[in-house]
Formats: C-alpha cells, structure tokens, sequence
C-alpha cells in the first residue's frame, strides 16, 4: 500500500525513482589503458584519449563489459548482446571532448527486479529500467586558488555503471532499501566496491509528488548523493518542499538540485535539461557492442554466491536466525569473515558445521560488532585474529569456559592482544566440572537456604535462578552450568 503524506488541502503521494552511478572495478579506464587508482596526484592518470587529444580514438576496454554484464546478472536483468554507445553532448570545463559516451536507446543491460525488504517485514519489487556503461568526467576543485578553478582529469574517461530504477518507490525507506540491495549485489559480484565517501557509488534521486491516483507530477532531480542516510533525507526534503510550494499555489519546475548536507535540505542547481537537448547520437568512433550468448553463459557460471542466496543457506543449512542472518550477509566482508571462522572453529572443536553456526553467529553479532561498535572499527579492522577468536570459542565449546568468562576473556583479548589460553590459564578462569566440589557447595547452600528450598517445593519455581546464583557466586562464575543443573535439580526436587 502505498504511503500518504498529509498536506494542509489533503494527502499526497510520493514517486521516486534513483540512477545509481558505480564505478566499475578495473585497472584501467573505459576507452584508454589509464590506470584508474583512487588518490593519486591531480592530472598524474590521463591518457591523450581521456584528455580529448586531437585524433585520439577510444577503444572499448573488455573487462569494463565483462564487469557489467556480471551487474546485471546479479540484478537478475535482461542482458542484451547488442549496444550502442552514444555521443552525449554537453560543454562544461572537466569534460574535455564536449561530449561524454554513453548510451542511450540501446543499452548493454535491460529490464529486471530487484526485491527490497522493509523494517515491517514486508517485500517491495523495485523495476530496473536499464544499466548502461558510459564514461565518467573529469573534477573541477574550486578550493585550490582564489580566483581560478583547477581541473583534475584522473576521473576522465572511467568507467561508471548507471543503474537507473523505474519510478516504483514511495517512501524514503524504500529508496534506502534499495540503495543498499544494489550497493551489496555490486559488491558480491565484485564489479563496484561500493566505496561511496571515495565517490565510487552516488544517486541522482528524482522525487515527485500527485495527489493519490493522479497523473506523475513534475519530477526533480538531486545530484550526487553519496550516502544512504542522504538518500533518505532528499526524500523526505524534497516531498515536503513540493507539497508545501503546490498547496501555496506555486508550481514544481523540474530542475536539478544539490543537496545541502549541513540543513538536510535541496537547493536549485540547474534548469533540467531534456534528452533532445543533449543532442545523442550513435558515437562513429565506436561499433555497436556485440557478444554472444555463450560469452553471457560463461560469465554466469562463474558468478559468486550472492547475499540472498548465502542467507537462504545460512538459515537452512546453518540454523541461523534470519536475523543474524541479515546481519552477516549486509556486508560481504561480514560473510566472509563468519564463513572464515565458522571453518577455523570447525578445525578446531572437530565439531559438524550445523552444530556450531549459531555459536559463531551469535559471537560475530553480539560480542565482536558491539566491540567494534565502541572501537568504531570495521570488520576489516578487528583487532582480534580469526584464530584467537576460533580457539575462545573452542574454550567454550569444550567447556573449559562458561559463556559469560568467555565474554570476560574476549575484553582482555581486545585490550592486550594476548591469546584466549594465556588469558584463561594467567587470570585461573578455567570452569569448574569437578562434581564432588560443586556437589558439596550445593548441600552447603541448601542447608544454609532450608526456608527457600520449602517454598520452592512449595511450588515457588522462579527460587531456581537463586539457587544457580548461589553456587556461580561461591566459584566466582566458574561452575560449569550445565554440571550445576545436572546436581541442582534432583536435590531441590528430592
């Protein structure tokens, strides 16, 4: 259903709609063999082709289209053996040949379906209208003289994927949601890294609003949002700007506009240009694009396991709840790491993987992402070795440590660095499994604790837990609880 937005003369609704711009992972740029690393110094990777040098050609860079048709496979869309590239014209100081190639009527990939989930736990279909490879331009830095702009041509010439959507979302979250599903497909398939404060993956977001049932109104368009939380702060920006301008009489005009992160508001950038006015036509230094099919086939083939299909696996297989499940294959290096320890832990407990994905998942979101929540690490980052984190679990695994010293010892971990064994053996945290010690203990405190033990045989069960209590107390949290309960219960029932 639909989301409405109230205004002052009735409700509203919201169309939007995002063009994704990612930049295709490849050593070298669409047209020219110029390298394409991040961060070099201004001007230092520019060929005569992406400089626009007179009678310079370009030529189509293979893995560049190897790289798109691996996205749209991920997005599950049409992929056509047939493009055209197009001569996109328009002048502006860091676009050197006037003109930017794309394409336009005759795209690489067409039509597909991307399905989002929502916080309701409800499932949206968002259409893709196309992705089409086309070149990015150059950077015009305004900050580096007083009076002059510079122009850096690294960006020249590199590849971009533009992934545009069909006008089927409504509501801030959904725009989100999708942002997200093509941010993680494009990383699964390793044709993006996703990168998006290095500017390797931003929206274009077009936003409009009607009343429920009416004709699309007119559209605008925000430039270059590099984040998620900006994506949805356009949204709800732009809705609120357009109902309020409408219902004081004014009009939409369809424009391009900035967003301005320090208000969370849009402002007017540009007039929008219409198609015609970019005067396309098919590029004559190019041939049209062909392949065959069985090029598509062989690419398919090799295509990685992506995020819904490992979480499918993860909850099948795993027995993982679809929770964590969501929570590990968010990011691919989430996945990878939990697969990585999963496997180390199953070396070392000699334990069937089923047995011990729920363990592992629960340390990775809970214990290890709180830890680095604090630290404001990545996963990348993580302090703690894959080994060290396989061999606490296997501590606990083999019940040398309860779960709640095994949190103890993973905060000294982090803070020294030292091994789980060294900590657990230094600090004397083993767990007590001797069953003559902690029998004894429990005779002790039932004997001291008579009055409590008649009215839990009086039928006061929840005295349980302080007889449990009791006994961690008195080992300081070592006594093995499942020993505890195994001695406990009889003798309190009895």
């Amino acid at each position: 259903m639909t989301k409405l937005y109230p205004g002052a003369t009735g409700d509203w609704e919201a169309v939007i709609g995002l063009e994704i711009h990612a930049q295709v992972i490849s050593e070298a740029k669409l047209f020219s063999g110029s390298a394409t690393t991040f961060g070099a110094e201004p001007n230092t990777q520019v060929s005569f082709v992406c400089s626009a040098q007179p009678g310079m050609l370009p030529v189509i860079n293979k893995e560049c289209v190897r790289q798109a048709v691996r996205t749209g496979l991920a997005m599950g869309c049409e992929i056509n053996l047939r493009s055209i590239f197009d001569r996109k014209n328009y002048f502006y100081a860091d676009l050197p040949q006037g003109y930017q190639i794309s394409q336009f009527k005759d795209p690489i990939v067409g039509e597909g379906e991307i399905a989002i989930e929502l916080s309701d736990g409800s499932t949206k279909i968002i259409g893709v209208e196309r992705l089409h490879l086309e070149q990015d331009a150059g950077k015009s830095m305004h900050d580096q003289h007083p009076t002059m702009t510079y122009v850096d041509l690294n960006r020249s010439g590199v590849a971009l994927m533009e992934i545009v959507s069909k006008p089927d979302m409504s509501t801030p979250e959904e725009a989100a949601e999708y942002f997200k599903k093509i941010r993680s497909l494009v990383r699964y398939a390793g044709t993006c890294d996703g990168n998006m404060d290095q500017g390797s993956m931003r929206a274009d977001v077009n936003v409009s609003v009607r009343r429920p049932g009416e004709e699309l109104g007119t559209r605008t368009e925000t430039k270059n949002v590099n984040s998620i939380r900006y994506v949805m702060q356009v949204v709800e920006s732009e809705i609120r700007r357009q109902i309020d301008l409408i219902e004081d009489g004014g009009t939409v005009d369809q424009e391009t506009r900035l967003f301005e992160v320090a208000t969370g508001t849009t402002r007017t950038m540009r007039s929008k240009e219409e198609a015609h006015d970019y005067r396309y036509f098919p590029d004559p230094d190019l041939l049209p694009l062909e392949f065959s099919q069985e090029f598509v086939d062989e690419l398919a083939a090799e295509m990685p396991e992506l995020a819904d299909a490992k979480k499918e696996r993860f909850i099948a297989d795993l027995h993982i709840t679809p929770y964590n499940a969501s929570v590990l294959v968010a990011e691919k290096e989430n996945a990878d790491y939990f697969e990585t320890l999963l496997a180390v832990t199953v070396d070392k407990t000699g334990k069937p993987v089923s047995e011990l994905g729920k363990l592992v998942s629960n340390w990775i979101t809970s214990d290890l992402f709180g830890a680095l929540k604090k630290l404001g690490k990545t996963i990348s980052e993580n302090p703690v070795s894959v080994e060290n984190a396989a061999e606490l679990l296997n501590l606990q695994v083999e019940g040398t440590i309860s779960g709640r010293i095994a949190k103890e010892v993973f905060e000294n971990m982090l803070e020294s660095g030292k091994s789980p064994e060294t900590i657990v053996d230094e600090k004397g945290l083993k767990q007590v499994s001797d069953t003559g010690a902690i029998e004894a203990m429990i005779d002790e405190i039932l004997s001291v604790n008579a009055d409590k033990v008649e009215e839990y045989r009086g039928g006061k069960d929840k005295l349980y837990g302080f007889f449990v209590g009791q006994v961690m107390k008195q080992t300081g949290g070592k006594a093995n609880p499942q020993v505890v309960n195994q001695l406990l219960k009889p003798k309190l029932d009895g």
